[in-house]
């Protein structure tokens, strides 16, 4: 089993240290799915809230925490975002959530 590299031998938590690492372009994508009613799907679609339309303000909520990743995840180095794309896609029950993330740092 290999070692967690955020965790010293004797168990505390540590920071690594990327001083000598090379830049390298990376990506990552996540995916999640809300599942709800379907009545409240097609108002989510449609807009169609007292507080206006969710999806939009769902897809810019969920660029700003990418941006803010190394302060809302402990230990998480800060990195450079050059791309993020966030989908959701409503579809009878559910809204499809699709994150990616690009980097080169």
């Amino acid at each position: 089993m290999n070692e967690l590299t955020h965790v010293r031998s004797d168990g505390s938590a540590h920071m690594v240290d990327v001083t000598d690492k090379p830049d390298t372009s990376r990506e990552a994508t996540a995916r999640a799915i809300l599942r709800t009613r379907p009545e409240v799907v097609a108002r989510l679609a449609e807009g169609d809230l007292p507080k206006g339309e969710a999806l939009p303000v769902a897809r810019i909520a969920g660029i700003m925490a990418a941006k803010r990743t190394s302060d809302l995840i402990p230990l998480c180095h800060p990195l450079p975002l050059s791309g993020v794309e966030l989908d959701l896609v409503p579809r009878g029950d559910q809204v499809e959530i699709t994150a990616r993330v690009r980097t080169k740092g």
